[in-house]
C-alpha cells in the first residue's frame, strides 16, 4: 500500500469496494493490536508481575487492582467515544489513546509495588479505551447496514488473531516483564500509526459547542433507555463478565487446579491453549457473522452461542485435566467467537441515533470494558468465598446463560 492508496471511503460505498475492503484490514489490524493488549498483558503478564509481588495473596490483588482500575475503563471509553462524535474526528483520538497507552505500559513495567502497579493498569486501561471508543466508531460510521454482519466477522477476527499473538508474546516474555510490556506498547502504536496515516478522517458533522457535564451523562444513559439497546447491553455484559470471570484467571487455574502434564508451566500451557481457543473463535466468527447475513438472523447466533459458552463451563469441572481443560478452551471459542461477530452486528442495528454513533458504541463498549476489568474482582472473590475454582467455573457459566436468556426481549431486530 503506497500514500496515493490513503482509504476514505464514502460511509453508502458497498463492501466490495476496494477501498472499504482496505479500511476493513485496517480495522481488522488495529483491533487485533488492541486485543493483543487486552489479552496479553490482562491474562498473562499482569497476573505474573502480581504474583511475584503479592505471593500468596495475589488473587486477591489482582481483583483488587481489576476492580479500581474498571472505574477507568468504563468511564474513558463512553466520554471519549462522545469527545470523537463532537469533534467530528476519529484519528486523534486513536492516535492519541495508543501512544498515551505506550507511555502507560512502559510505566506499568518499570514498578515493583502493588500500588503502583494498580495505577498503572488504571493508566493503560484508560488510555486503551479511548482508543478503542474511536476505532469502534468506524463500523457504523462507514459500513452499509446490509453487510454489518460480515464486516464485523471480519474486524472480530482481531480477538483470535490479537488474543493468541498476544498470549505468545507474553509467554515469551513471562520472565522479562518490562520488555513485554514495551513490545505491547510498540504493538498498539504502530497500529494507531498504521490506521491513522492510511485512513484519513472524514469529518461527519461541523464540531459541536460544549455541553454541560450533566447532559453528557443524561445523553449517555438516554442510550440505555431504548428498549432493544438496553437489552443488547445487559446481554453483551453478562456474557463477557462470565467469559473473562474464568479467563482472566486461567493462568493461575492451571498452576493451582489442574494437572498439567510434566514439564509444562502454567505460561507455557497458555502458550498451547490460547491459540486452540482463537482458532475455533476464528472459525466460528466467520462462519456465523456470514451466516447471519444471509439468513438475516442475528438473535438465534447470538443467544445459542451465549448458552454454548454457559453450558461449556462445566467441562472442568468435571474434568479438571490438560485433556479437559483443550476441550473447555476449544468449544468456549467457538460459543465466543460467533457470540462477539453476530452480536456486534446487532448492536449497529439498535443504537438510538446514527448521528451519536461513537456516543453510544461507547456506552455499549462499557458492556465490553467494565466486565473484562470487574472479572478479576468478580472471580477473586468467588474463589476466596468459596475456597477453589469449581465455583468460579459454575458462576462463569450461570452468568453466560443468563445473558442468552437477555437476548430474547430485543424486538426490532430478528
Amino acid at each position: 500500500m503506497t500514500t496515493n492508496d490513503v482509504i476514505e471511503p464514502h460511509p453508502d460505498a458497498p463492501p466490495e469496494h476496494p477501498r472499504v475492503r482496505g479500511l476493513l484490514l485496517l480495522l481488522l489490524i488495529a483491533n487485533a493490536a488492541m486485543l493483543a493488549v487486552y489479552m496479553g498483558v490482562g491474562s498473562v503478564l499482569l497476573p505474573t508481575q502480581v504474583a511475584a509481588i503479592a505471593g500468596d495473596d495475589k488473587v486477591a490483588v489482582l481483583g483488587l487492582i481489576g476492580g479500581i482500575s474498571s472505574v477507568f475503563a468504563t468511564a474513558c471509553n463512553p466520554v471519549a467515544g462522545a469527545l470523537s462524535d463532537r469533534s467530528g474526528r476519529r484519528n486523534p483520538w486513536i492516535l492519541g489513546g495508543a501512544l498515551a497507552s505506550l507511555a502507560g505500559l512502559a510505566f506499568l513495567g518499570s514498578v515493583d509495588t502493588a500500588l503502583l502497579v494498580g495505577i498503572g493498569w488504571c493508566l493503560v486501561q484508560g488510555t486503551m479505551n479511548a482508543y478503542q471508543a474511536a476505532v469502534t466508531a468506524i463500523v457504523p460510521d462507514r459500513i452499509p447496514v446490509a453487510r454489518r454482519g460480515t464486516a464485523s466477522a471480519l474486524v472480530g477476527l482481531g480477538l483470535p488473531i490479537g488474543g493468541t499473538v498476544g498470549v505468545l508474546i507474553a509467554s515469551q516474555t513471562a520472565d522479562r516483564v518490562q520488555t513485554g510490556y514495551l513490545v505491547f506498547g510498540a504493538v498498539i502504536a504502530g497500529a494507531a500509526v498504521l490506521l491513522s496515516f492510511f485512513c484519513r478522517d472524514v469529518r461527519r458533522t461541523a464540531p459541536a459547542p460544549a455541553v454541560p457535564f450533566g447532559t453528557q451523562l443524561r445523553a449517555f444513559l438516554s442510550a440505555l433507555a431504548a428498549h432493544d439497546f438496553r437489552w443488547a447491553f445487559i446481554g453483551r455484559a453478562l456474557m463477557v463478565l462470565g467469559y473473562f470471570s474464568v479467563i482472566g484467571y486461567q493462568l493461575y487455574i492451571l498452576g493451582d487446579h489442574v494437572e498439567l502434564p510434566a514439564g509444562l508451566t502454567p505460561p507455557a500451557a497458555m502458550a498451547v491453549l490460547t491459540p486452540v481457543t482463537m482458532a475455533a473463535m476464528a472459525v466460528s466468527t466467520v462462519v456465523g457473522g456470514l451466516l447471519s447475513d444471509r439468513w438475516n438472523r442475528r438473535k438465534v447466533f447470538v443467544g445459542v452461542s451465549a448458552a454454548l459458552a454457559g453450558l461449556v463451563m462445566v467441562i472442568p469441572v468435571v474434568s479438571p485435566t490438560w485433556t479437559g481443560m483443550i476441550a473447555f478452551n476449544a468449544l468456549n471459542g467457538l460459543a465466543f467467537g460467533c457470540f462477539m461477530a453476530v452480536d456486534t452486528a446487532l448492536v449497529t442495528l439498535v443504537l438510538p441515533k446514527a448521528e451519536d454513533a461513537a456516543r453510544d458504541m461507547g456506552v455499549l463498549n462499557i458492556a465490553n470494558a467494565g466486565p473484562q476489568i470487574v472479572a478479576p474482582f468478580v472471580a477473586s472473590a468467588v474463589v476466596t468465598a468459596f475456597g477453589g475454582y469449581t465455583p468460579l467455573f459454575l458462576v462463569g457459566g450461570a452468568l453466560s446463560l443468563v445473558g442468552a436468556l437477555a437476548i430474547l426481549p430485543i424486538r426490532s431486530v430478528r
